[in-house]
């Protein structure tokens, strides 16, 4: 694999960097889609992909979101969000639905994130401010539970201060946990060997080396 970069263009937006994370997950694997961003990977998995989706609220086989009369308030994601069902799926209790994130069955979750180190370390639900309200839910069972983890979020915060880190300030989700992160202006896989800078969108691998705090290397 050499890095690829996508230059002329700008960063990757919302939409396009779901549909980034539905190109990469394997064909019929069992995938939990975290509250918040991750959920809009639903709308861009092919049709044909074989990928079963869970909700950690209890429901395998969730279809794409649901707008006008596809929606149902008793159907609804982890997020609360309206979605619809395909073919085949099913209904569980709460426990039942740990029990699949805690026993190894889910081949790949999507979560969000506040910062990602160098190691795969993963925070995702607390800022530690004061004032912030904590949001573990699922995470921790799903960081350890999936057999990879995916994480999207923006490289860098609104300071300028990227969020793939050398060590995570912010209360940790896992240790170790994180194989993919996508973000709007990179791809990096992580490893025991370091960081690899997969693709880029909008920024040539120099600049973006460059910005970071992290050392990364060439796919």
């Amino acid at each position: 694999m050499s890095t690829v970069e996508h230059l002329g263009r700008g960063p990757l937006g919302r939409e396009e960097l779901a549909a980034v994370v539905a190109r990469d997950i394997p064909r019929g694997a069992f995938v939990n889609l975290g509250i918040g961003q991750p959920t809009t990977v639903a709308d861009h998995l092919p049709a044909d992909s074989g990928v079963i989706l869970h909700t950690e609220n209890g429901m395998l086989g969730m279809g794409p979101a649901a707008k006008g009369d596809e929606v149902d308030p008793d159907l609804i994601n982890a997020g609360k969000l309206p979605v619809t069902e395909l073919p085949g799926a099913s209904y569980f209790h709460h426990a039942d639905s740990f029990a699949m994130m805690r026993g190894g069955h889910l081949d790949v979750c999507v979560l969000g994130a506040y910062q990602v180190s160098r190691r795969g370390d993963l925070a995702n639900w607390h800022t530690g401010a004061p004032d912030a309200i904590p949001a573990v839910g699922g995470a921790m069972d799903l960081a350890i539970g999936a057999k990879q983890v995916f994480v999207m979020m923006t490289l860098f915060a609104k300071d300028g201060t990227a969020k793939l880190v050398p060590e995570c300030t912010y209360p940790l989700t896992g240790l170790a946990c994180v194989s993919r992160l996508y973000t709007d202006q990179a791809i990096f896989h992580l490893g025991p060997d370091g960081v690899t800078v997969a693709e880029t969108y909008g920024i040539g691998f120099d600049e973006l080396a460059a910005r970071l705090e992290v050392p990364v290397r060439r796919g």
